[in-house]
């Protein structure tokens, strides 16, 4: 395990095995040309600060970048700021190599590049100890944060595809919130405006001008923009998306969840417009733009007090119904999650890797364990490439 930072108990322990903590590992192994090799417990600022202090930086972050290791990062999450232009880490080209050890007799250490590399990725610590990553890296830019509120949803939603399908335009975060869901940001509250639905960004300054009438062209106000991480609320904007939104919502209201759901690249904005009046009852939309298998498309859902697990598998198959495919955020199961797809390759990569079955067991798919958690039967579709490319 790396720091705990994690949404889904990817590196609590279920039926044995042992956890090794990792933040020691936390050198730099390379820094040249267009990539950096670490060790998997560095934190992912620090990795960041490494690749920047020669003009590069990382393509992509998790929200929870200042006190999340990279190894928690490449081992249990999938995307992050940045996957508006970049696409997701299981993308062909996101992650350059990982070296890993098998729990054998006589221990091997293995290189994966190329495809290989998703054979670990996301698979929550099972497959092996992971002990150098290399990443691809970008070249580092001036970024400008900006937080853009609307009077209509639509106009917010309009506004946000506009900017994350901008192609001449240098962008790294595209976040949508419907109303109320911005009033539960409390260090951003000076600049939240009653009833208003808002659009987190983050734009290179040389595309600052164009977002700008962008905002302008779909009745936007822009309330705040400033240097990346140097707003006075205390933190960079990027820690209101992704996963740190809901954090911020449960300190108010430690009762609301949401899944997420991937909507069809081909029709975001009416998916979007359909489950935003379908569940505008329910609870707020909050949508992250993103890349994903070449298409530009957005996850997110509604947020709502739990009710019970006959609520949420009918919010479920209703968000479906709506054609967003949907993973199961309410699982620590790496199959029933439904973000990676789980073959005989990577069951056989598994057993090869730990033929013993002591890397977290358990969590690799629910028939692991004699009692799965009650999440894992919710009726989700995973998400598929192929049918959200079609």
């Amino acid at each position: 395990r790396g720091l705990g930072t994690c949404n889904w108990g990817q590196g609590i322990p279920l039926a044995g095995g042992i956890i090794l903590e990792m933040t020691g590992l936390d050198r730099v192994v390379r820094n040249e040309g267009d990539t950096i090799r670490v060790e998997p417990g560095m934190v992912i600022e620090a990795v960041d600060d490494a690749a920047r202090a020669r003009g590069r930086e990382l393509r992509m972050f998790p929200s929870s970048k200042r006190i999340s290791t990279i190894g928690g990062f490449v081992g249990g999450g999938h995307v992050g700021i940045g996957s508006v232009a970049w696409g997701i880490l299981h993308d062909r080209g996101n992650l350059a190599a990982l070296q890993a050890i098998s729990l054998e007799e006589t221990p091997r250490i293995v290189e994966l590049r190329g495809s290989e590399v998703n054979l670990m990725h996301h698979t929550y610590g099972t497959t092996g100890i992971v002990t150098e990553i290399e990443l691809p890296l970008a070249h580092a830019q001036a970024w400008r944060e900006a937080v853009v509120d609307f009077e209509d949803f639509m106009d917010a939603a309009r506004f946000g595809h506009a900017m994350a399908s901008a192609d001449g335009l240098l962008v790294k975060m595209v976040a949508v919130n419907a109303w109320p869901y911005p009033s539960y940001f409390t260090p951003l509250a000076r600049f939240i405006r009653d009833g208003r639905h808002t659009v987190h960004v983050i734009v290179a300054e040389p595309s600052a001008v164009f977002f700008e009438e962008l905002a302008a062209e779909h009745n936007g106000t822009i309330v705040y923009q400033g240097p990346e991480g140097m707003g006075d609320f205390g933190r960079p904007l990027y820690e209101f998306s992704f996963g740190h939104a809901r954090f911020h919502a449960n300190k108010v209201n430690p009762k609301l969840l949401t899944n997420i759901g991937i909507f069809p690249h081909n029709d975001i904005l009416g998916a979007v417009g359909r489950v935003y009046a379908r569940f505008r009852d329910l609870g707020p939309l909050r949508l992250d733009f993103k890349r994903m298998d070449g298409q530009l498309t957005c996850q997110g859902a509604p947020l709502f007090e739990y009710q019970g697990p006959e609520h949420m598998a009918r919010f479920i198959e209703e968000l479906q119904s709506e054609g967003v495919q949907s993973a199961n955020t309410h699982t620590m199961h790496v199959k029933e999650n439904g973000m990676k797809p789980i073959t005989a390759r990577e069951r056989a990569f598994r057993a090869a890797m730990d033929p013993h079955g002591l890397c977290n067991p358990g969590k690799f798919e629910a028939s692991d364990v004699e009692t799965a958690d009650i999440g894992a039967s919710l009726p989700t579709t995973g998400w598929h490439q192929p049918a959200l490319a079609s």
